[in-house]
C-alpha cells in the first residue's frame, strides 16, 4: 500500500457537525477500499489566496493514510460531485518522506511524554 497525504478544502460557510461528516464520508471511503486513515488534522477556517468556486474563506483539513492505488480514483470522484469540497490535492508520498513524517511524530510524542512527567 502506498501513502498519501491529502489537503481538502471544505465551504467554509458549513457547521462544524457537517465539515465531521464530510471528513467521515472520505475515512468511509479509504477504510471501506482496505486503506487506513493515519492523521487527520483540522487546520480551520482560513481566507483564500484567490476566490474558488465564488468562496474567499475554507475550512482547510489535511489527511495522511495508507491505501491502495485504486482507492485514489474512487476519492477524486467523490471529490468532483460532493459539493462540500471546492478544492482537493493528493499527493503520494515517497518512502523518505514517510519515514521523516514517522521520524517526527516519535520526537513529538517523546516531548509529550516528557512534560507530562
Amino acid at each position: 500500500m502506498n501513502v498519501y497525504e491529502n489537503m481538502v478544502i471544505l465551504n467554509a460557510g458549513i457547521s462544524d457537525e457537517e465539515a465531521e461528516s464530510a471528513i467521515a464520508k472520505i475515512k468511509e471511503i479509504i477504510i471501506g477500499q482496505g486503506g487506513e486513515v493515519l492523521k487527520v488534522d483540522v487546520w480551520g477556517r482560513r481566507k483564500l489566496a484567490y476566490e474558488i468556486k465564488k468562496q474567499k474563506k475554507g475550512l482547510f483539513v489535511l489527511l495522511l493514510y495508507k491505501t491502495p492505488a485504486k482507492t485514489i480514483k474512487k476519492l477524486e470522484e467523490f471529490y468532483k460531485v460532493f459539493d462540500v469540497i471546492i478544492k482537493y490535492m493528493i499527493i503520494k508520498l515517497e518512502k523518505k518522506q514517510v519515514q521523516a513524517i514517522e521520524k517526527r511524530e516519535a520526537t513529538e510524542q517523546s516531548i509529550e511524554q516528557k512534560s507530562e512527567a
